[in-house]
This record gives structure tokens, sequence and C-alpha cells, in this order.
């Protein structure tokens, strides 16, 4: 799995642990909600870590907790060439 398309499973997956919808989870963080869906969806490529880590401050989770997965400890090298 590309390490975009594991973020956006991982979201996914807290916010269905949570309770979050999309919307809610993006006003708990403070970013807007077409940015949280943009990730998701797949239009943006390369969400920052800052983004990333003000979506884990809206769930209540560390970063380490955020990336601490299977899916992250196996996600495939990135071609950037």
């Amino acid at each position: 799995m590309q390490t975009q398309k594991a973020v956006a499973v991982r979201i996914q997956q807290l916010c269905a642990e949570k309770g979050y919808t999309i919307n809610s989870l993006a006003r708990k963080s403070g970013i807007p909600p077409t940015t949280l869906k943009n990730i998701i969806y797949g239009t943006s490529k390369n969400p920052g870590i800052v983004t990333i880590k003000l979506l884990c401050d809206g769930m209540e989770i560390s970063l380490f907790e955020f990336f601490n997965t299977p899916t992250f400890q196996t996600v495939e090298y990135e071609d950037i060439g």
C-alpha cells in the first residue's frame, strides 16, 4: 500500500473507532473539511506532517499511535521519479 492511501485508511479507521465524521474531526482538529476530504479521497497526494499532527490532536492521540500500525511498518517505497 502506498503512503497516501495508508494515511487515508488510518484516518478512516480512527474516525470509525472514535465515532467521528469527517466534518466533526475537521472541526475538532481546526482544519478545513475540504483539506481532510482531499486527504481521504486522494486529491492531496502529500499531506503535511503538521496537518496529520493537528488531526492527531483532534483525536487525542499521539503521532506514534497514528503511525504505529502494521500497515505503516510495511508501506511501499515511494517512486518519486
